[in-house]
C-alpha cells in the first residue's frame, strides 16, 4: 500500500526540503496491518510491512482501515481531514515520542496525505 511512497517524495523535491531535518521512524498501523516508515532527511528510505517484533520506533498512528480510508478521500468530512482531527475525535491515536512528530509536522501531515494526492494524480 505505501509501497510507492519512496518514489512519490523523490518526486516532490519541495516536500523533501520541508522534511530535510527528519531522521525518524515510525509506526503506521492500518487497521491490522503495521507499516515501518524511516525517514532519513526527508526522504522516505524504507517502508517495511509487518507483524513486526520487537521493532523500535518514535512514534506509532494507529487508525482502522476504515478511518484512513475516510481520511484519504477526495473531500473528508469534518474529524477525518486532518491528523489531529482524527485523534480529537477518537478515530486515530497517536503513541511515542511525538516530539519528531511535532517537529516535521507538515512533512508527516503531507506524507500521510499523499495516497489521496497519488488517487487523485492517477484518475486524471
Amino acid at each position: 500500500m505505501f509501497d510507492c511512497l519512496t518514489d512519490a517524495i523523490a518526486a516532490r523535491p519541495h516536500l523533501r526540503h520541508v522534511g530535510r531535518y527528519m531522521r525518524s521512524s515510525f509506526l503506521l498501523e492500518v487497521g491490522e496491518t503495521p507499516y515501518h516508515v524511516t525517514v532519513e532527511n526527508g526522504t522516505v528510505a524504507a517502508v517495511e510491512t509487518g507483524p513486526f517484533k520487537m521493532r523500535s520506533w518514535d512514534f506509532a498512528i494507529r487508525a482502522p482501515k476504515e478511518v484512513w480510508e475516510i481520511f484519504w478521500s477526495d473531500a473528508p468530512p469534518p474529524g477525518y481531514q486532518d491528523l489531529f482531527a482524527m485523534t480529537r475525535y477518537g478515530h486515530a491515536s497517536l503513541e511515542g515520542n511525538t516530539a519528531p512528530l511535532l517537529h516535521n509536522l507538515r512533512y508527516v501531515k503531507e506524507l500521510l496525505a499523499l495516497p489521496r494526492t497519488l488517487r487523485r494524480e492517477a484518475g486524471s
